[in-house]
């Protein structure tokens, strides 16, 4: 199995200054290979593979000597890194690439090789950078693979480690109905559990809005590229940052419960990416069932934020590598089944259900529902039915 380890880096001023360089060469020649690709395309029709810009690529260290300063193999991997892209674009997993800047929130470059980690001395020692301070918080055990340095806007810098540590993931037993749970994600609760257990949602972003528009009224006062700008940015940038430290804390902990406590696990599969957009003219249809009604899928910008706050995405892919990792099943339903409209007791189908209606009973049955209890109830039934 392949996992990843990520480590605080405490790097001296010099160092910093190195990481600087990295990160300004490797987006250079990111760049420069995209330009490269895109007049290749757009001028002769042809399609530049990753070995023919690595072949330019000499011509172009000698062109610019500066180039020649950082380590050659974390150059050659942001080509390895657009080729990726460019992979993940075609295959419709991700937008077609674009330019890096400069003012990226997050800035990385990635170490294939020849980089050493020191347990007992507390340091990484990277190609061209020497061995900078870290903090393990854990250790790993296995054969080291790609290593990425990331500098954080809010200062902060960090390594993220790949290890193979060869053990195979256990095979996950079939799902037992008794010992599966359903989870709706929503809003008001961050999950409810077919169970009956609500999960509150914490909705950090919220909490610390009046002190994040303090600082950034601050921030918009002070005088463009002076020193006190810089300080009143880096204070924006950590206010940022602790509440994405403590959302992923709180996802970590809740998806280590989840797969803990239970057998198997069913989802509901979300656009998220769809749900914040706004975009006019963004409605798509898609058939549920063969004698179900169609449903019209719109994007509400009014919720973008809260949606964003609650981090649906990243808490799924916990889920995801976890179960695999504890030989747990997880199940997902499409993201089109009707799991709020329909009654989980006699299967009705109340089509003018709305977003605001919280409860509803069933003209079929008169089964008094929550709304949010009885999607989770269907997404277990929906998931266990479809996996049979």
């Amino acid at each position: 199995m392949l996992r990843r380890y990520q480590y605080r880096l405490y790097p001296t001023k010099d160092q910093e200054t190195l990481i600087a360089r990295h990160l300004g060469c490797c987006r250079y020649v990111y760049n420069w290979a995209l330009d490269l690709k895109n007049r290749a395309y757009h001028d002769d029709g042809t399609s530049l593979s990753r070995y023919d810009l690595m072949n330019r690529l000499p011509a172009l260290k000698e062109e610019l000597p500066w180039l020649k300063e950082v380590n050659a193999q974390s150059l050659q991997q942001s080509i390895h890194n657009l080729s990726r892209a460019f992979t993940n674009f075609f295959a419709g997993r991700a937008e077609e690439p674009t330019f890096k800047s400069k003012h990226e929130l997050e800035q990385t470059f990635t170490i294939p090789q020849s980089y050493t980690v020191d347990f007992e001395q507390g340091t990484v020692k990277l190609p061209k950078i020497g061995a900078i301070k870290t903090v393990f918080h854990r250790t790993f055990v296995g054969t080291t693979k790609s290593a990425t340095v990331i500098r954080r806007s809010s200062g902060r810098y960090f390594i993220s480690i790949v290890v193979e540590d060869s053990r195979k993931p256990p095979r996950p037993a079939d799902p037992i109905p008794d010992q599966t749970v359903g989870i709706d994600m929503g809003l008001s609760h961050y999950a409810v559990l077919s169970t009956g257990d609500a999960v509150e949602n914490p909705k950090y972003l919220r909490s610390a809005q009046t002190r994040l528009a303090v600082l950034q009224r601050r921030l918009d006062r002070k005088k463009k590229g002076s020193k006190n700008r810089n300080k009143a940015r880096l204070k924006v940038a950590r206010c940022h940052q602790k509440i994405a430290d403590q959302r992923r804390d709180f996802q970590h902990q809740l998806s280590s419960r989840l797969v803990r406590e239970n057998q198997a696990l069913a989802v509901e599969s979300l656009n998220v990416n769809g749900m914040v957009k706004s975009g006019r003219g963004a409605k798509r249809q898609a058939p549920l069932a063969d004698n179900a009604p169609q449903r019209v899928v719109t994007p509400n910008h009014k919720l973008a934020r809260a949606i964003g706050d609650a981090g649906w995405g990243t808490f799924l892919a916990m889920l995801a590598y976890k179960c695999q990792e504890a030989g747990k099943t997880l199940l997902k339903i499409g993201v089109f089944e009707p799991s709020s409209k329909t009654c989980s007791v006699c299967g009705y189908w109340k089509a003018d259900l709305t977003l605001k209606d919280r409860e509803w009973t069933c003209p079929d049955c008169g089964t008094c529902h929550d709304r949010d209890l009885n999607a989770a109830i269907n997404i277990k039934q929906f998931a266990l039915a479809g996996d049979g």
